[in-house]
């Protein structure tokens, strides 16, 4: 088994702190905005649908979580997933992973969560619009794809998130203690606020009618048939991103104390707490709202669920409990949810870069730690940089959709890698087994295969460009590892 160069990483991660990067990762502003899709495209199976969707992603989560704790105990490695494929397959695997991940999962998630952020607090401060005072020229993708065309630039906005980019990077570069303990106290504050609109939505501000009419037809018209199955796949693109980053703390495994126990332990009790928060959350909404409402409704409860305004549940669950008022907290709650987002994903990314580094398949600066702060500085800003040119987008939600496949491909592959490992190395000590191995990771297989294939028979243009930036990087890989042999 190849082992890693020698670091000189701080182990400033705690127990907490790293159940906080699994739990601080996952919530996002998805939870607030997708259900309003999932509901429309589980029209025909009602409510019970919408949550169908959201059980299964939650399960598939937590079989995820619970088998990958054999693996960051086994290696508690930084690169986390990187490192399980390079050992468990081989180092194409693991380079394909991490060129996906830096390319594309990471950067374009934290440069969507960061104008996410800057669009919210425009709402405090109005002159943050997405108004371009610097024209780069317009960017017109093929007609298939169904996009408006993007327009490069700047606003005031996209300025914003930017240098929210450029500060959390700062923090983390100053060390790992900084930046697990900024991360930490947003977790904290966003989470105590989630759980505070699902109590508040399940007794003080429930609405007994909304909710009888939700479970009057609760399983809706259509028969459960297979094709629920399908429908449901299709729907889970936004449950699947809002579920994910829960395998970030992986990556940052040199820096965890006792890694052997508190990352199995963050894995199973992190994405436990997400999962149960999200469908309660979910509930919370058919309290409050009608599964249906009228897209002309004069107010969020008669626009319901699957009209709510621009998607945004949670600000019109808010809206009906609180009022006008509404639009302020949850205004606030998203402005403190996407910046923690960001803060975890921004500290994990570059030690699987760091990882990479190491193996001579990343730029050399990528594995050098900074010589005060023992951080890796050099992926650090890297990743900044490619983060802020995504930025000049303005919008690139349908570029998650673009790779969601491929995270769902690699989470496929290292579940093969855990089976190979158990033959290959069996004498490798594991102070946590897979839970239910072998049925458990292979159920969870089975899901990801079959979301896999709804994608391609849903979203075949999409799904295809995912699997395309998973393929450029083999002539990468092959580019890297030449130069590795001749270095």
């Amino acid at each position: 088994m190849s082992q890693d160069t020698k670091s000189d990483f701080v182990t400033g991660i705690g127990p907490v702190q790293a159940i906080s990067l699994v739990v601080g990762s996952m919530i996002g502003s998805g939870i607030f905005i997708v259900s309003a899709d999932i509901s429309r495209q589980m029209n025909a199976w009602g409510p019970g649908g919408m949550m169908l969707v959201w059980v299964i992603t939650g399960l598939m989560t937590l079989a995820g979580a619970l088998s990958y704790a054999e693996l960051a105990g086994m290696m508690p490695k930084a690169g986390g997933q990187y490192v399980f494929l390079r050992e468990g397959i081989a180092p194409w695997a693991g380079f394909l992973y991490g060129w996906t991940l830096f390319t594309v999962i990471q950067a374009g998630t934290i440069a969507a969560v960061a104008v996410a952020f800057a669009r919210y607090l425009g709402v405090f401060f109005p002159a943050l619009t997405d108004s371009l005072f610097l024209d780069l020229g317009t960017v017109t993708l093929p007609a298939a794809l169904q996009q408006d065309p993007v327009h490069l630039g700047l606003s005031a906005q996209r300025v914003v998130g930017i240098l929210s980019v450029l500060l959390l990077t700062w923090i983390n570069v100053r060390g790992v203690k900084q930046g697990a303990g900024l991360q930490t106290f947003l977790t904290m504050v966003k989470t105590v606020a989630l759980i505070g609109l699902v109590l508040l939505g399940l007794s003080l501000f429930r609405n007994a009618e909304v909710w009888a009419a939700n479970t009057t037809n609760f399983w809706g018209t259509a028969p459960w048939s297979g094709a629920v199955l399908v429908a449901a796949g299709a729907a889970m693109v936004g449950s699947l991103f809002s579920s994910d980053a829960w395998n970030n703390v992986t990556f940052a495994a040199a820096e965890v104390r006792e890694p052997t126990k508190n990352l199995p332990r963050a894995l199973a009790l992190g994405t436990g707490l997400v999962t149960v928060l999200y469908l309660l959350a979910n509930i919370a909404y058919l309290n409050l709202l009608p599964f249906q409402g009228d897209a002309a409704g004069a107010d969020a409860l008669a626009r319901g669920i699957q009209h709510a305004t621009q998607d945004r549940i949670g600000a019109a669950a808010v809206e009906v409990m609180l009022g006008a008022k509404g639009a302020m907290v949850m205004a606030g709650l998203i402005v403190i949810s996407t910046f923690g987002c960001n803060a975890g994903l921004i500290l994990a990314g570059p030690r699987l870069t760091w990882a990479m580094a190491q193996d001579k398949l990343f730029f050399k600066k990528a594995g050098e730690l900074h010589p005060t702060h023992h951080t890796p500085a050099g992926g650090l800003w890297a990743q900044a940089a490619w983060t802020s040119i995504l930025c000049l987008t303005g919008t690139y939600n349908q570029l998650l959709d673009f790779v969601i496949i491929a995270a769902l491909l690699f989470y496929f592959l290292t579940m093969v890698a855990l089976f190979r490992l158990r033959r290959t190395h069996a004498d490798l000590p594991r102070p946590v087994k897979a839970f239910g191995y072998p049925f458990v990771p292979a159920l969870y297989m089975v899901a990801l295969v079959g979301v896999m294939i709804t994608l391609l028979m849903a979203k075949p243009l999409t799904a295809g460009t995912g699997m395309a930036i998973v393929l450029i990087g083999v002539p990468v890989y092959w580019w890297w590892s030449k130069r590795a042999a001749t270095a």
